[in-house]
Protein backbone atom coordinates (compact mmCIF):
# COMPACT_ATOMS: atom_id res chain seq x y z
CA UNK A 1 0.00 0.00 0.00
CA UNK A 2 1.83 3.06 -1.14
CA UNK A 3 1.71 6.41 1.14
CA UNK A 4 -0.69 9.11 -0.80
CA UNK A 5 0.35 12.69 -0.20
CA UNK A 6 -2.09 15.30 -1.31
CA UNK A 7 -0.36 18.55 -1.56
CA UNK A 8 -2.96 21.16 -1.22
CA UNK A 9 -3.37 24.97 0.16
CA UNK A 10 -5.96 27.14 -1.11
CA UNK A 11 -4.01 30.12 -1.89
CA UNK A 12 -2.21 29.66 -5.22
CA UNK A 13 1.72 30.40 -5.76
CA UNK A 14 2.66 28.81 -2.63
CA UNK A 15 4.92 26.16 -4.14
CA UNK A 16 2.52 23.73 -4.77
CA UNK A 17 2.98 22.27 -8.31
CA UNK A 18 6.96 22.66 -7.42
CA UNK A 19 6.46 20.42 -3.94
CA UNK A 20 4.73 17.51 -6.43
CA UNK A 21 7.73 17.60 -8.50
CA UNK A 22 10.89 18.22 -6.83
CA UNK A 23 9.76 15.73 -3.58
CA UNK A 24 8.34 13.47 -6.37
CA UNK A 25 11.93 13.63 -7.92
CA UNK A 26 13.80 13.67 -4.51
CA UNK A 27 12.10 10.21 -3.62
CA UNK A 28 12.87 8.64 -6.70
CA UNK A 29 16.71 9.62 -5.57
CA UNK A 30 15.97 7.62 -2.25
CA UNK A 31 15.28 4.41 -4.82
CA UNK A 32 11.59 4.44 -3.76
CA UNK A 33 9.00 4.03 -6.60
CA UNK A 34 7.20 7.45 -7.36
CA UNK A 35 4.08 8.29 -8.90
CA UNK A 36 3.14 11.92 -9.65
CA UNK A 37 -0.51 12.96 -10.01
CA UNK A 38 -1.64 16.54 -11.85
CA UNK A 39 -5.58 17.41 -10.47
CA UNK A 40 -4.97 20.40 -11.31
CA UNK A 41 -7.20 21.89 -14.30
CA UNK A 42 -4.17 24.59 -14.36
CA UNK A 43 -2.25 21.97 -15.42
CA UNK A 44 0.69 23.60 -14.33
CA UNK A 45 2.69 20.33 -13.63
CA UNK A 46 1.43 18.59 -17.21
CA UNK A 47 2.80 21.89 -18.55
CA UNK A 48 6.38 21.54 -16.59
CA UNK A 49 7.02 17.81 -17.90
CA UNK A 50 6.31 18.88 -21.63
CA UNK A 51 2.78 16.84 -21.34
CA UNK A 52 0.82 18.39 -24.08
CA UNK A 53 -2.36 18.90 -25.97
CA UNK A 54 -2.12 16.39 -28.76
CA UNK A 55 0.94 14.39 -27.21
CA UNK A 56 -1.05 12.21 -24.89
CA UNK A 57 -4.60 11.09 -24.64
CA UNK A 58 -5.70 9.75 -21.32
CA UNK A 59 -5.39 11.90 -18.36
CA UNK A 60 -6.53 12.13 -14.22
CA UNK A 61 -9.93 13.29 -16.13
CA UNK A 62 -10.70 9.70 -16.87
CA UNK A 63 -10.93 8.57 -12.92
CA UNK A 64 -13.76 11.18 -13.10
CA UNK A 65 -15.72 10.16 -16.14
CA UNK A 66 -17.58 7.59 -14.86
CA UNK A 67 -18.97 5.99 -18.38
CA UNK A 68 -15.70 6.19 -19.82
CA UNK A 69 -13.96 3.25 -20.70
CA UNK A 70 -10.77 2.82 -18.62
CA UNK A 71 -7.34 2.52 -19.88
CA UNK A 72 -3.69 3.27 -18.37
CA UNK A 73 -3.67 6.96 -17.52
CA UNK A 74 0.26 6.41 -15.97
CA UNK A 75 2.51 7.34 -18.17
CA UNK A 76 6.13 6.36 -17.52
CA UNK A 77 9.22 7.87 -19.55
CA UNK A 78 12.44 6.85 -19.80
CA UNK A 79 13.41 11.04 -19.36
CA UNK A 80 10.94 11.41 -16.40
CA UNK A 81 12.26 10.44 -12.51
CA UNK A 82 8.45 9.10 -11.72
CA UNK A 83 5.63 8.03 -13.30
CA UNK A 84 3.25 10.36 -13.96
CA UNK A 85 -0.57 11.08 -14.64
CA UNK A 86 -1.29 14.20 -16.36
CA UNK A 87 -4.06 16.66 -16.24
CA UNK A 88 -7.25 17.97 -18.74
CA UNK A 89 -8.54 21.20 -18.87
CA UNK A 90 -11.66 19.83 -18.50
CA UNK A 91 -10.94 18.57 -14.80
CA UNK A 92 -12.71 22.24 -14.44
CA UNK A 93 -15.61 20.73 -15.42
CA UNK A 94 -16.00 18.08 -13.21
CA UNK A 95 -17.86 19.43 -10.31
CA UNK A 96 -20.89 19.62 -12.05
CA UNK A 97 -20.60 15.85 -13.92
CA UNK A 98 -20.38 14.31 -10.83
CA UNK A 99 -23.46 16.23 -9.52
CA UNK A 100 -25.83 13.61 -9.14
CA UNK A 101 -23.14 10.68 -8.72
CA UNK A 102 -23.21 8.38 -5.15
CA UNK A 103 -20.28 8.04 -3.85
CA UNK A 104 -18.21 10.62 -6.37
CA UNK A 105 -15.93 11.69 -3.08
CA UNK A 106 -14.39 8.03 -3.10
CA UNK A 107 -13.81 7.65 -7.14
CA UNK A 108 -9.80 8.87 -6.66
CA UNK A 109 -9.62 6.41 -3.36
CA UNK A 110 -11.21 3.18 -5.76
CA UNK A 111 -8.76 4.45 -8.56
CA UNK A 112 -5.67 4.30 -6.61
CA UNK A 113 -6.38 0.88 -4.50
CA UNK A 114 -6.57 -0.68 -8.16
CA UNK A 115 -4.19 1.48 -9.86
CA UNK A 116 -1.24 2.40 -7.72
CA UNK A 117 -0.63 -0.39 -5.67
CA UNK A 118 3.16 -1.00 -7.04
CA UNK A 119 4.24 2.27 -5.76
CA UNK A 120 5.69 3.58 -2.59
CA UNK A 121 4.58 6.94 -3.16
CA UNK A 122 1.70 8.68 -5.02
CA UNK A 123 1.75 12.68 -5.20
CA UNK A 124 -1.20 14.63 -5.33
CA UNK A 125 -0.69 18.17 -7.00
CA UNK A 126 -4.39 19.41 -5.63
CA UNK A 127 -6.42 22.50 -7.33
CA UNK A 128 -6.82 25.55 -5.14
CA UNK A 129 -10.59 25.35 -5.59
CA UNK A 130 -12.58 24.09 -2.62
CA UNK A 131 -14.68 20.99 -4.77
CA UNK A 132 -15.53 17.70 -5.71
CA UNK A 133 -11.36 16.97 -6.78
CA UNK A 134 -9.92 18.46 -3.76
CA UNK A 135 -12.39 16.50 -1.73
CA UNK A 136 -11.53 13.05 -3.39
CA UNK A 137 -7.21 13.97 -2.71
CA UNK A 138 -8.09 15.02 0.66
CA UNK A 139 -9.87 11.67 1.86
CA UNK A 140 -7.65 9.17 -0.59
CA UNK A 141 -4.81 10.60 1.19
CA UNK A 142 -2.40 9.29 4.60
CA UNK A 143 -0.92 12.72 5.09
CA UNK A 144 -2.32 16.16 3.58
CA UNK A 145 1.37 18.30 2.94
CA UNK A 146 0.53 22.12 2.90
CA UNK A 147 3.20 24.35 1.28
CA UNK A 148 2.62 27.70 2.86
CA UNK A 149 4.99 30.89 1.19
CA UNK A 150 6.42 32.92 4.30
CA UNK A 151 4.97 35.71 3.81
CA UNK A 152 2.07 37.20 6.02
CA UNK A 153 -0.44 36.78 3.06
CA UNK A 154 0.13 33.41 2.99
CA UNK A 155 -0.84 32.85 6.32
CA UNK A 156 -4.77 33.27 4.90
CA UNK A 157 -4.92 30.57 2.95
CA UNK A 158 -3.80 28.23 5.74
CA UNK A 159 -6.71 29.24 7.67
CA UNK A 160 -8.52 27.76 4.44
CA UNK A 161 -7.27 24.55 4.05
CA UNK A 162 -7.57 23.90 8.02
CA UNK A 163 -11.21 24.84 7.72
CA UNK A 164 -11.75 22.70 4.88
CA UNK A 165 -9.89 19.99 6.77
CA UNK A 166 -12.65 20.44 9.87
CA UNK A 167 -15.10 19.75 7.42
CA UNK A 168 -12.77 17.04 6.25
CA UNK A 169 -12.79 14.96 9.44
CA UNK A 170 -16.50 15.74 10.00
CA UNK A 171 -17.61 14.20 7.34
CA UNK A 172 -15.12 11.00 7.02
CA UNK A 173 -15.44 10.66 10.78
CA UNK A 174 -11.83 10.40 11.15
CA UNK A 175 -8.75 12.34 12.02
CA UNK A 176 -6.88 13.86 8.74
CA UNK A 177 -3.22 14.27 9.30
CA UNK A 178 -1.37 17.22 8.03
CA UNK A 179 2.19 19.04 8.14
CA UNK A 180 3.18 22.18 6.68
CA UNK A 181 6.26 22.80 4.43
CA UNK A 182 7.35 26.36 4.60
CA UNK A 183 8.37 27.63 1.46
CA UNK A 184 9.86 30.56 -0.55
CA UNK A 185 12.09 31.40 2.54
CA UNK A 186 14.11 34.15 2.07
CA UNK A 187 16.53 34.60 5.30
CA UNK A 188 17.42 38.48 4.37
CA UNK A 189 14.02 39.83 4.88
CA UNK A 190 12.64 40.25 8.57
CA UNK A 191 9.33 39.41 7.10
CA UNK A 192 9.96 36.01 5.92
CA UNK A 193 11.97 35.54 9.31
CA UNK A 194 9.01 36.78 11.28
CA UNK A 195 6.79 34.15 9.21
CA UNK A 196 8.59 31.47 10.05
CA UNK A 197 9.15 31.92 13.44
CA UNK A 198 5.23 32.55 14.00
CA UNK A 199 4.67 29.11 12.14
CA UNK A 200 7.06 27.32 14.15
CA UNK A 201 5.04 28.63 17.36
CA UNK A 202 1.89 27.80 15.86
CA UNK A 203 2.44 24.57 14.93
CA UNK A 204 5.29 22.93 16.00
CA UNK A 205 5.52 19.30 14.95
CA UNK A 206 3.07 19.95 12.26
CA UNK A 207 5.92 21.81 10.32
CA UNK A 208 8.63 19.75 8.74
CA UNK A 209 12.00 20.90 9.41
CA UNK A 210 12.83 21.39 6.36
CA UNK A 211 12.39 25.09 5.15
CA UNK A 212 12.37 25.05 0.85
CA UNK A 213 14.82 28.60 0.01
CA UNK A 214 14.14 31.31 -2.78
CA UNK A 215 16.39 29.94 -5.16
CA UNK A 216 16.03 30.77 -9.19
CA UNK A 217 17.67 27.49 -9.65
CA UNK A 218 13.64 26.39 -9.90
CA UNK A 219 12.75 28.74 -12.48
CA UNK A 220 15.39 27.50 -14.76
CA UNK A 221 14.68 24.11 -14.13
CA UNK A 222 11.14 24.67 -15.02
CA UNK A 223 11.95 26.02 -18.03
CA UNK A 224 13.76 23.47 -19.04
CA UNK A 225 10.84 20.74 -18.34
CA UNK A 226 13.05 19.16 -15.55
CA UNK A 227 13.07 19.46 -12.02
CA UNK A 228 15.73 21.04 -9.59
CA UNK A 229 16.87 17.80 -8.52
CA UNK A 230 17.49 17.06 -12.26
CA UNK A 231 19.48 19.63 -13.53
CA UNK A 232 20.96 21.65 -9.92
CA UNK A 233 21.78 18.66 -7.81
CA UNK A 234 23.92 20.59 -5.59
CA UNK A 235 21.97 24.41 -5.31
CA UNK A 236 20.28 24.95 -2.06
CA UNK A 237 16.70 24.45 -3.23
CA UNK A 238 17.22 20.55 -4.31
CA UNK A 239 19.27 19.67 -1.24
CA UNK A 240 16.58 20.97 0.65
CA UNK A 241 13.84 19.02 -1.31
CA UNK A 242 16.27 15.84 -0.70
CA UNK A 243 16.11 17.30 3.19
CA UNK A 244 11.97 16.93 2.68
CA UNK A 245 12.05 13.36 1.25
CA UNK A 246 14.00 12.24 4.00
CA UNK A 247 11.76 13.71 6.43
CA UNK A 248 8.56 12.03 4.88
CA UNK A 249 10.30 8.78 3.85
CA UNK A 250 10.57 9.08 8.17
CA UNK A 251 7.07 9.50 8.74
Amino acid sequence: MPKILAIANQKGGVGKTTTALSLGSALAKLKTKVLVMDLDPHACATVHLSFFPGNYQESALDIFLVSKEKKSIIYERENLPFAFVPSHIKMAEVEGALKNIPGRGWLLKKWLQKEAQNYDYVLLDCPPQTGVILLNALAASNLVLVPVQTDFLALHGLKLIFDTLKLLQKSLKREVEFKVLATMFDIRTKASRKVLNLLRKKLKDKLFNTIIPIDTKFREASSMGKTILELFPESRGALQYLNLAKEVHRL
